[in-house]
């Protein structure tokens, strides 16, 4: 994959070139792209992939697989995301040529590991399993010579004549695909891939990245007050959160982990710097800490994680995916996700503990087992606030809270709570609700209405020669891909 200032080739197709480019809905991705397209789009491609396939996982477990209304709530999300999902529809090139580019942009970057391999096929699955549903009977055979798979459609009668022997050897729900072989070309390609410190850094963080809300603290700054932090733990934090506050009013101690996923979690529901500073002091001090060594030690971090010190970044929470696959907690450590990270006999007692149902614990230990730990978080949410479906899909520890006080609410925003007095200082543009996240300055010139959470980048020095204006060279893909 190489970048090119200057030599931009785009394809230019007439409309029967088009449609020999991508004859179907309905691909297996045989050839990988061979054209030349912006970071922009590079980018804004993976992120819609990505966004897709998480959809494809919550339905997948929400819904039974194939039912009219799986078939309808997939159907619904892939039109909304601008992908190609039917045949016989007008304008279909460019949705077929996303879905083509995307999906080889996300096997790059999810083949790094064998549980990001394993999510990534599972999906992919799913998916083409649902494209394949729908595809017209008359364009299935002309699909698979197109694809090279030479079967043979049988008979009616000796359909007829075989209908169980068809029906015990078929998997649920369709067709059953193996993409081990080609993954196991894709892993091989990594070193040259990881050569180009200008690409590598954005693969990485799409493995690992947040698609959602923004749960900065804009526009909730002073919204809930110390002594209200209890209460609020008890009934609206998620696990992970809850588990930290528990921890920390028991021992009045938190690693250095542990006070980041809980000390940005609180920023993000309103707590005010002069609140942070105070709620962290009487803790730390109840566990028999000097005032002056924390004012020394402690309080510099808090004032950084609020952007008051050092380079003033104004650091968000943690999305879920951060918590579930960067900086595993080690011994004697508190963060991380208690469904990603606890082993599951102490998930039980912990939700046995919350006052879980025997039934509502046995469906989220199933969720676990099956590695969707998001959708068990999301069940957790379900099963204590006495919901069937609560409307949203889980991404954020902070969005947890918010839908659970909106809920308590009756669907209202909570309203704002008297805290210790502090002057907000919302930056330009400010809001009183989670917003997209704007262009991280790592990016400058990229589209501010993407959503992807770019933290992971961090300092700008991280992509040292990115510039949106230069292009991706697709056709150097082929070579990773058959190396």
């Amino acid at each position: 994959m190489q970048f090119s200032g200057n030599k931009r080739r785009k394809l230019k197709l007439a409309g029967d070139q088009k449609n020999a480019c991508y004859p179907h809905s309905l691909q297996f991705y045989l050839q990988p792209p061979s054209e030349n397209v912006s970071l922009i789009e590079f980018e804004n491609m993976a992120v819609d992939r990505l966004k897709l396939l998480k959809v494809v996982e919550n339905l997948g477990v929400s819904y039974v697989k194939g039912t009219e209304q799986y078939q309808n709530k997939l159907e619904s999300e892939i039109r909304k995301l601008k992908f190609s999902y039917r045949e016989n529809l007008e304008d279909e090139y460019e949705p077929r040529r996303k879905d083509h580019i995307s999906h080889f942009i996300l096997r790059l970057a999810y083949c790094q590991s064998e549980d990001l391999r394993r999510w990534f096929i599972q999906q992919e699955m799913d998916l083409l399993r649902f494209r394949f549903s729908i595809l017209p009977k008359d364009k299935i055979q002309s699909f698979l010579k197109d694809s090279h798979l030479q079967f043979e459609a049988i008979s009616d009668a000796e359909k007829t004549h075989r209908d169980q022997d068809i029906i015990a050897s078929s998997s649920s729900g369709g067709i059953k695909l193996d993409l081990e072989l080609v993954y196991k070309l894709t892993t091989r390609s990594l070193p040259t891939v990881q050569s180009d410190e200008r690409l590598q850094p954005l693969l990485n963080h799409l493995s690992h990245s947040y698609t959602g809300q923004d749960y900065s603290a804009q526009g909730n700054s002073g919204k809930i007050s110390l002594d209200q932090i209890d209460s609020l733990a008890a009934k609206s934090f998620p696990p992970c959160m809850r588990h930290l506050h528990r921890v920390l009013r028991e021992s009045h101690h938190l690693r250095h982990g542990g006070r980041m996923q809980y000390g940005l979690f609180l920023k993000g529901i309103g707590l005010t710097l002069e609140q942070a500073l105070h709620f962290w002091k009487q803790e730390f001090v109840k566990g028999k800490m000097d005032p002056d060594k924390f004012d020394k030690g402690y309080s510099y971090n808090i004032r950084h994680s609020y952007g008051k010190e050092g380079k003033r970044t104004d650091y968000t929470p943690f999305s879920c995916m951060k918590i579930i696959l960067t900086n595993p907690p080690g011994q004697g450590d508190y963060h991380g996700c208690p469904f990603r990270h606890s082993d599951p006999e102490l998930l039980k007692q912990k939700l046995q503990s919350y006052k879980v149902s025997p039934a509502g614990i046995s469906e989220i230990l199933d969720l676990v087992k099956g590695s969707h730990y998001q959708v068990a978080c999301q069940k957790y949410f379900e099963i204590i606030h006495k919901v069937d479906d609560c409307g949203f899909s889980l991404n954020h520890p902070n969005q947890f809270f918010f839908e659970s006080q909106r809920m308590l609410a009756g669907g209202k925003d909570p309203k704002k709570e008297p805290g210790l007095p502090e002057t907000p200082q919302p930056r330009p543009g400010a809001a009183g609700t989670p917003k997209a996240r704007e262009a991280p300055s790592a990016l400058p010139a990229l589209s501010s209405s993407m959503e992807v959470d770019l933290e992971g980048l961090e300092a700008p020095s991280a992509l040292p020669a990115l510039n949106p204006s230069m292009e991706v060279d697709l056709e150097g893909l082929e070579a990773y891909f058959s190396s």
